[in-house]
């Protein structure tokens, strides 16, 4: 969140202030439109968006520890780790349940942090109780399927964009999703809960450079992980019971990896120091350790040799020293970089509009406010003004088609040049 265009707590408060509420809650409100501070609100469950691929989905989640690092803090004096893993499921799941979006503990940090960005009620966001597409455990469908890793945004749960996991997972993809524990908010098996970086705090240049460090050596595990997993041997520190299918299902010589925001710089850093990663994509993550500062990060100096997506939003991650917005780091990776490459700008978006931010905020502020006409001033605020069911069909296309190529080997019209179809994804040249 913070290494691209920060936009905290004081900032979402500041925009929902002068959007929100000093309109909605002293001008005179709709009928259907009620105050946050209704002693009867109810909190809102979220839509995920339907996944578009032709399988069914299961999920599973396993917990990870490194006994090479050291983490005082951890029961265990180890780095633990909590990742989830998406996947193509062998049938509809029968009586199997729907997973949720976060776990409990997670769900209320989370939840109450943009409840108080919003003045809204502590228990407004209801994360715990929001369904996914995924039922839990259930086989995987047969067949070796590509294996891309996910990294989220700073400080962010692995669990905000389930939708791109979904999505992927649906289209014949094993998904991993990485929290990055003392950073991102984690809940662990026994209950224990390790909260995240405060988001009001904005971290030094020396800060990001350190977690993108953790979060590269953090992905390298996982990947040693998957590779035991594929092996046969079931990694999860409690030994807990994997959905059968799972030690056949991954094609570890197809790995990719996409991150949102320092995920995306996350991803490229994992491709530099692992070749293990045959792809990279990053959604709107500038690869600097300090953008403002232009403290160019390593793999932006010296680029890759393996594919790479950079797909930005219309207010980020520009390439023109003249244009608004400009990233050196994307500047500096653009002609550094020796493998395939494309920049894709997703017009009339804000840096939220690649997370699940996208569609959520939309459905919290009509729970909130009814229908007022203020709602999509606020919305295209944080997200962008462009359609919501445009901005999410176009990421998940161009993503999915990223990676059907650089993984899959199958050529894709639809990065080669702009589409009529989705007319909102320009190419930056």
């Amino acid at each position: 969140m913070a290494n691209c265009r920060r936009i905290n707590r004081r900032g979402l408060t500041g925009v929902l202030a002068g959007l929100v509420a000093a309109a909605l809650l002293t001008a005179p409100l709709t009928a259907q439109a009620r105050p946050a501070q209704d002693p009867d609100y109810t909190p809102v469950t979220f839509d995920l968006p339907e996944p578009t691929g032709r399988s069914d989905l299961g999920t599973t989640e396993l917990h990870l520890v490194d006994r090479s690092r050291q983490d005082s803090t951890a029961p265990s004096g180890k780095r633990e780790l909590m990742v989830s893993i998406w996947y193509p499921a062998a049938g509809m799941g029968g009586d199997a349940p729907l997973a949720k979006y976060m776990p409990q503990k997670t769900a209320e940090y989370v939840g109450r942090q943009w409840s108080d960005a919003f003045w809204l009620p502590g228990t407004v966001l209801d994360f715990a109780n929001t369904d996914t597409h995924a039922r839990v455990g259930v086989p995987v469908r047969p067949g070796k399927h590509p294996v891309v890793l996910f990294s989220p945004g700073y400080p962010f749960s692995r669990f905000l964009n389930t939708q791109h996991a979904e999505d992927l997972a649906s289209r014949g993809y094993v998904v991993v999703t990485m929290d990055h524990t003392g950073e991102t908010p984690v809940q662990f098996p026994d209950g224990r809960f390790v909260p995240g970086h405060d988001p009001d705090e904005a971290p030094t240049a020396e800060l990001i450079h350190d977690v993108v460090d953790t979060r590269t050596a953090d992905a390298r595990f996982v990947l040693n992980q998957l590779e035991q997993l594929e092996a046969g041997t079931n990694p999860d520190a409690e030994r807990r019971r994997l959905p059968r299918g799972l030690h056949d299902s991954l094609d570890l010589r197809r790995t990719g990896m996409f991150g949102y925001s320092l995920g995306g710089y996350t991803a490229a850093n994992t491709m530099l120091q692992d070749r293990r990663v045959r792809t990279g994509a990053d959604l709107d993550g500038t690869l600097s350790d300090s953008k403002t500062e232009r403290l160019v990060g390593e793999v932006a100096r010296k680029g890759l040799n393996r594919p790479f997506l950079l797909f930005g939003s219309d207010t980020t991650q520009r390439l023109d020293p003249k244009a608004p917005n400009y990233d050196a780091s994307w500047a500096a990776f653009w002609a550094a970089h020796q493998g395939w490459k494309l920049n894709l700008q997703l017009k009339d978006s804000e840096h939220f509009a690649f997370c699940d931010f996208r569609f959520v905020f939309a459905q919290l502020f009509h729970h909130v406010y009814g229908d007022d006409d203020l709602i999509p001033i606020a919305v295209g605020k944080l997200v962008g003004r462009g359609d919501e069911a445009q901005a999410i069909a176009a990421q998940r296309e161009y993503l999915a088609a990223f990676f059907d190529q650089t993984l899959r080997s199958r050529p894709q019209s639809l990065l080669r040049k702009e589409s009529g179809k989705f007319p909102a994804v320009g190419f930056v040249r």
